[in-house]
């Protein structure tokens, strides 16, 4: 399982950082465009994108093949 994806504001925009990383992967201009790059990474990973909102917190989940809970079917 790969680390999982961080969408957060950036001072130029939005950026993307893996988690416990010090350094951004990717600065966007827009979070729409750091979302896209991130869940890209994520499914690469198997891992899972957390963006936060402009206030730091954590807004949405979204997990790419490491989900604990799969579907029933």
């Amino acid at each position: 399982m790969g680390k999982n994806q961080h969408v957060t504001p950036h001072k130029n925009g939005w950026q993307v950082k893996s988690a416990g990383s010090s350094k951004a992967t990717k600065v966007t201009k827009t979070q729409k465009g750091a979302i896209k790059i991130a869940r890209n990474i994520a499914i690469n990973k198997k891992s899972e994108v957390l963006i936060h909102g402009t206030n730091g917190r954590i807004r949405q989940k979204n997990s790419y093949g490491n989900d604990p809970f799969p579907p029933r079917g």
